[in-house]
């Protein structure tokens, strides 16, 4: 299992945990003692008043999900080196602020918006492809890539722009119009271009590889954060020169929406086989394994009842997931209501069928508000047949399902649900 780390978590912070703990537990803290109890191999300490701050390290390590204080410190000390922060705002000039704007940051500024902006810049400054390598490749430019490659053979490695991403992430992250993007990435890889290379979101453990943004969506929704238009032409490229298609954040990402076409091409080229690749090397136990990276899929596949995929992955041998009965990982607190389970057309059918709640709430939301946001128009289709209320509110926001649409800029959906909206 993947280890549970706060945003830029820095070493001197779980220090400062630990040196914490070791205070609360030798006061007796009956929070601190139940905290090392569930952690430390040993249990809560015979002695509180003696408990030692390699023990709080140990446990302060465990509770995150390393094995041990080391570990943790070993991947603290590779992710500082790793770490990118793409939320900031850029606007130091028009190329930093063009190649921020054209590109997939997976923060909240993400979508058309930004990338019209970044038209607007490229418009007013025609010259940067020219200028920049990284924005050549933003454009798919690869006549502007050829002679940046012909004046600097390095290009094609060298990391620049606001983020510190190489020509060939920038390509891929990119959401602005491009002319030639699979030409202008074969020129990188043949320049030596790593299709390996990626970075540490925020200094988080799961990488956001080149073929992470290709394939693109997340938790922002497909119409904030769509795939690369030549999504599966790029991956196809990528994995033939040695990309790692043990991708956990590309598995995350696609993981939402009933579309299976990221595994139909991940599974053929090694996905859940093999030793992780360069990421595993670097991360060690901070990445979870091949074996484990698809256990996820089998279970959220089980879990949302997307029996396509179920069929795909064991077509490759995967089939086995967490153990009956074991707690969900996605909702440790308690079972879900069974509509969240009925995550297709044919799924919502058979328990509105059999009598199921539709409009029943999965975290404070229904499963017409999650169809809408990932612009899954069949599904929203299936919902309000069956009787799903187009105009319920989601507990958080106290927004309709197309809102959700609205917001995520899913026009498909949201044109649906407009028709269905009560005067």
């Amino acid at each position: 299992m993947a280890p549970s780390l706060p945003n830029n978590p820095s070493l001197e912070r779980f220090r400062r945990d630990a040196r914490r703990l070791q205070r609360a537990v030798r006061t007796n803290d009956p929070e601190a003692l139940a905290r090392v109890s569930r952690h430390h191999p040993a249990g809560a300490p015979a002695h509180p008043a003696t408990f030692a701050l390699t023990a709080a390290q140990h446990v302060v390590a465990r509770a995150v999900g390393f094995s041990s204080w080391p570990r943790l410190q070993s991947y603290l000390r590779t992710a500082e080196q790793l770490r990118r922060d793409p939320t900031v705002t850029v606007d130091d000039d028009p190329l930093a602020r063009f190649l921020s704007q054209a590109c997939l940051t997976y923060s909240q500024g993400d979508g058309p918006a930004r990338w019209s902006a970044a038209g607007d810049v490229l418009r007013a400054h025609p010259d940067l492809p020219a200028r920049s390598v990284y924005a050549a490749a933003a454009v798919g430019d690869a006549t502007a890539v050829r002679r940046h490659l012909d004046d600097d053979a390095g290009a094609a490695t060298e990391q620049g722009g606001p983020f510190g991403w190489t020509a060939l992430f920038h390509l891929a992250a990119a959401r602005v119009p491009q002319r030639d993007p699979v030409a202008a990435a074969r020129l990188l890889l043949d320049a030596g271009a790593d299709p390996n290379a990626g970075y540490l979101w925020l200094g988080l453990p799961t990488p956001f590889t080149v073929l992470t943004m290709c394939f693109g969506e997340g938790e922002a929704g497909p119409g904030r954060q769509p795939r690369h238009p030549a999504a599966d032409e790029l991956a196809g490229l990528l994995l033939d020169r040695g990309a790692e298609p043990n991708d956990a954040q590309t598995l995350y990402n696609r993981m939402f929406a009933r579309d299976d076409g990221h595994l139909r091409i991940l599974l053929p080229a090694g996905l859940g086989r093999g030793d992780g690749g360069p990421w595993q090397r670097r991360l060690g136990e901070a990445l979870e394994t091949p074996a484990e990276m698809v256990q996820r899929q089998v279970d959220w596949a089980r879990d949302r009842g997307f029996t396509d995929r179920l069929d795909l992955l064991a077509s490759y041998g995967f089939t086995e997931g967490r153990p009956v009965g074991a707690p969900s990982p996605w909702r440790p607190d308690g079972p879900e209501p069974p509509i969240a389970a009925a995550g297709t057309p044919d799924g919502v059918r058979a328990l509105a069928a059999a009598g199921g709640d539709v409009d029943a709430r999965i975290d404070g939301h229904t499963l017409l508000h999650h169809a809408a946001w990932i612009g899954d128009v069949e599904l929203v289709e299936a919902l309000l047949e069956c009787g799903a209320d187009p105009e319920v509110l989601d507990d958080v926001h106290g927004t309709t399902p197309l809102g959700w649409a609205e917001h995520g800029q899913a026009e498909a959906t949201a044109a649906v649900l407009r028709l269905r909206r009560r005067t």
